[in-house]
């Protein structure tokens, strides 16, 4: 799976509550760490509803993501089976949050005006007109 406690135990804190207490976020990474185990994703019927029910926080909080496969039974009907598994690149920014390297948050507007000439804001009286509507 690629996530160690400690990577998941600070992803939870970053992404559900930054105040959160760490012995918190570690027991909610160890309780979820304990159904995946040496694999990188779990079958749904797996779990509890409680347990399904915190799966489902962690998918709203973009912890956790779904996939499902289908396949055809031996009399002809299709079956589906869904899985829960980590989101790919949360491995990647766990170790970002503990190497200390915190995740700026990019504003995607911040350079809507970067390839405007600045000319354009002055406004020449001569060539206005009053728009009719």
């Amino acid at each position: 799976m690629g996530m160690s406690l400690a990577e998941l135990t600070e992803a939870i804190r970053r992404h559900i509550d930054k105040e959160m207490e760490p012995i918190v976020a570690e027991g909610m990474a160890e309780h979820a760490l304990g159904f995946f185990g040496y694999y990188d994703r779990i079958i749904d019927n797996a779990l509890e509803p409680t347990d399904r029910n915190l799966f489902y926080m962690f998918q709203d909080y973009d912890l956790l993501t779904t996939e499902s496969e289908e396949t055809t039974l031996w009399d002809g009907r299709e079956w589906r089976i869904h899985y829960w598994k980590f989101k790919a690149e949360l491995a990647h920014k766990a170790r970002k949050y503990l190497e200390g390297g915190d995740e700026k948050e990019v504003d995607p507007f911040a350079d809507v005006y970067e390839d405007i000439p600045s000319d354009v804001w002055n406004r020449n009286e001569d060539d206005f007109e009053e728009p009719l509507f």
